[in-house]
């Protein structure tokens, strides 16, 4: 029998959307409650306590777990954690809120209820240490650090019902994939190792490179991508996915390969949210998770190797999925092929670097791409959806 690594801190899943007659019945009830509007971070955090990827937290963080996360990585309760899930609001709404209280959280635009949040504690924040704890900086233009500075002046912490999906399931059937679905789909393939491969980009030959390398030590590579609010720039998820789809077809053995999305909003926090990435990996069912070169990073905010780093400085038994580290990667003229700086000896004048900023580069100018650095076939997705712009 297939047996995939448990899912974080508990013996199974534990996902916090309501569904059928409890969902309608907190929508009904819901309606009549002080409402909380959402930013597209804590929207997204929604989601995931929904589908169950933040197992097992049962809602938004008390003071004393956000606290733990922020200084030790740790909850209150000792178990591993790296990354704040916070939900804010105004001093003159959260004075409104007694303890105890249910409220509704709701998209900020649409208006829609998403979940209704018993409110548990009320508490203030102190940002500078979440910014310099979690981003290793308080550069307000680091993005993530603008989203903390942004964020209300009162924290609310308390266990969520969530009631809403959004527009995923809809917009992204053959893509999105609940934590409980990809682990199905990981059985069924009779997989017990799976690496995961995270991307905000379409992927190109150094991508392409990592997925293979993963492919010859795992089952098979779950290429999860990012579904939630992206950079100004980045390609839609959508033209992605096709993209990866025909790279998937055409240079992968069938079989070894499951493209899926979720729906986080990336916090570039660099070394950190690589944690988290593999944390909510294994809630996945991912054995591993792909770490190559300034994962989840930004600017120069964090050195190219500072993610591999920050896996052998956590306490062992931290994590049950483990992290895959692979080398920066490159095309080089010499050896003919794909290549890191531990198999390939010859120079940087025979290496040609790839990286998705390039790749954008060359598209938006209508540059050559040259077939070392990307497959015909995903350049030929790629520059439908630039003429098109």
């Amino acid at each position: 029998m297939t047996e995939l690594v448990p899912p974080h801190g508990s013996k199974t899943l534990k996902p916090l959307l309501l569904s059928g007659d409890d969902r309608a019945s907190e929508l009904e009830k819901a309606a009549a409650l002080k409402s909380i509007p959402l930013t597209t971070r804590e929207i997204s955090d929604v989601f995931m306590l929904g589908m169950g990827a933040y197992t097992p937290l049962d809602g938004f963080m008390g003071e004393a777990d956000w606290r733990g996360v922020c200084e030790d990585m740790k909850l209150a309760n000792g178990l591993f954690w790296p990354i704040p899930v916070t939900v804010s609001a105004g001093s003159d709404k959260a004075d409104s809120i007694t303890i105890g209280e249910d409220i509704a959280l709701a998209d900020g635009e649409s208006g829609e209820i998403l979940a209704v949040m018993n409110v548990a504690e009320k508490y203030s924040i102190d940002k500078k240490l979440e910014c310099v704890s979690v981003y290793k900086t308080d550069d307000e233009n680091h993005p993530g650090v603008q989203k903390v500075l942004a964020q209300e002046t009162v924290n609310l912490g308390g266990s969520v019902k969530v009631l809403s999906e959004g527009e995923y399931p809809e917009k992204y059937a053959d893509l999105y994939l609940t934590p409980e679905q990809s682990r199905t789909a990981f059985i069924e393939k009779g997989w017990s190792r799976a690496a995961a491969f995270q991307t905000r980009n379409p992927m190109h030959r150094s991508h392409e490179y990592l997925a293979k390398i993963a492919v010859e030590i795992t089952d098979g590579v779950f290429i999860h991508q990012v579904l939630g609010a992206l950079k100004p720039g980045d390609i839609p998820a959508e033209v992605r996915t096709e993209a990866i789809q025909a790279m998937i077809d055409n240079y992968f053995v069938k079989g070894t390969v499951i493209q899926a999305g979720y729906p986080i909003e990336m916090r570039y926090a660099g070394p950190r949210e690589a944690l988290f990435h593999a944390l909510i990996r294994q809630n996945f069912g991912c054995s591993h998770l792909i770490i190559g070169r300034d994962h989840a990073g930004v600017g120069d905010y964090y050195g190219p190797f500072d993610a591999h780093k920050i896996f052998d400085e956590i306490p062992a038994g931290s994590l049950t999925t483990q992290a895959l580290k692979i080398d920066i990667t490159f095309f080089c003229k010499i050896c003919d092929g794909m290549a890191t700086a531990k198999t390939c000896p010859h120079g940087k004048a025979d290496q040609i670097s790839i990286s998705g900023t390039q790749q954008r580069e060359m598209l938006s100018t209508g540059a050559e791409i040259p077939k070392e650095f990307s497959r015909p076939e995903v350049v030929e997705v790629l520059r439908r959806y630039y003429n098109s712009l």
